[in-house]
């Protein structure tokens, strides 16, 4: 472990100066590749830093303590050598969680899909509600949100929508959104106050860029039609929705929410990156998966993740056995303790699969 963290120090000094060079400064791709690198590594090596500092201030304190002090020096100094112990203990377990391998996609924006799934009419309610949910989450974070497609029902509900969120590091916390949420409560449709299961189908995708996904235009079918709202409202006059296929995979992807047929078509293009981009991730992470599967989940949309019961009140996640009595708080946005549980429960998992040899 430690030689990886000398290497990381070495390789910080390293760009530190190539970053100062007019030269490397001049050629603009080379230094934002640079700066990319550098700033990934400031986190670990400052941390590096203080843990050498910390051993040091240790080291002082365990060399006084084998001299000859006065009574109250000598418990001032061991009060010193025990916090600086304790404080060694927590830096070295941060430093080995900065050393477990990062998603690459975690400072991506993300594309969130929300589908109504069992439960007819209420199912697509509550599609509307988590909809409501994840944008709430949002604007407590000051996330940009924006919706890229979306498809009402006639009370209200949601049978589909494709929204984006515009923030660095929304998809190393949204991650763990993906797959089936289940809800149980009296539907406001069901008159003799039954208590009905229904489920919602949550995807969340790295938002990619141009030059992440390669799609040749010749495996594009682009139709366009006329937009149509729920009841009739925010009907077009013109042809301006978009419907893409992608017709090796078969992908279809529709946006109908701006009046601009280019801009739906934009967006559009948005969403088909991101899908195409998750199919080749999921080929490259297959085997992997299979080894060891992840103690949050697989993120399989199929998998059921959570459950929302409002009859008790409570929220349960079902990855890793965790239940909270705060479903109003948490229907309005508040899930930064479900996700770090989540997290926490990620890290952990996957420092019990790494090995640091203590060199």
């Amino acid at each position: 472990m430690f030689d990886k963290l000398e290497a990381a120090e070495n390789r910080y000094e390293e760009i530190s100066m190539k970053i100062s060079d007019p030269q490397v400064i001049a050629d603009q791709d080379e230094y934002r590749r640079l700066m990319k690198e550098y700033s990934e590594l400031e986190e670990i090596v400052a941390k590096y830093r203080e843990y050498k500092k910390t051993k040091q201030d240790l080291a002082e304190a365990r060399e006084l303590l084998d001299g000859t002090l006065d009574k109250d020096f000598r418990e001032l100094v061991q009060s010193e050598f025990e916090e600086a112990k304790s404080r060694l203990e927590t830096i070295e377990n941060e430093l080995k969680i900065l050393l477990v391998p990062k998603d690459p996609n975690d400072n991506r924006n993300v594309i969130v899909e929300i589908r109504g799934g069992a439960g007819g009419e209420e199912a697509a309610l509550f599609a509307s509600d988590l909809f409501r949910m994840y944008t709430r989450y949002s604007e407590r974070h000051r996330w940009k949100t924006e919706i890229l497609d979306l498809n009402e029902t006639e009370i209200g509900g949601i049978k589909e929508v494709i929204f984006s969120i515009e923030a660095k590091g929304a998809y190393s916390r949204l991650k763990y959104e993906s797959g089936v949420h289940r809800v149980q409560r009296v539907p406001v449709t069901e008159a003799s106050g039954r208590i009905h299961t229904s489920t919602v189908t949550v995807a969340v995708l790295p938002e990619v860029d141009e030059v992440d996904v390669d799609i040749d235009p010749n495996d594009l079918q682009i139709d366009t039609y006329r937009a149509s709202g729920a009841g009739g409202q925010h009907v077009n006059k013109t042809d301006s929705a978009i419907r893409i296929t992608h017709l090796p995979t078969g992908i279809v992807v529709t946006c109908q929410d701006q009046r601009s047929q280019h801009k739906n078509k934009d967006k559009a293009m948005k969403i088909l990156r991101s899908k195409l981009y998750e199919i080749a991730q999921q080929q490259q992470t297959t085997e992997i998966a299979m080894a060891r599967k992840s103690q949050v989940g697989t993120g399989d949309r199929s998998e059921r993740i959570r459950t929302y019961n409002f009859p008790q009140g409570r929220v349960s996640d079902h990855r890793i056995g965790l239940t909270l009595y705060k479903i109003d708080e948490i229907m309005d946005g508040d899930l930064d303790e479900i996700i770090d549980a989540l997290i926490t429960a990620d890290q952990s998992e996957k420092l019990g699969s790494a090995s640091y040899d203590e060199d």
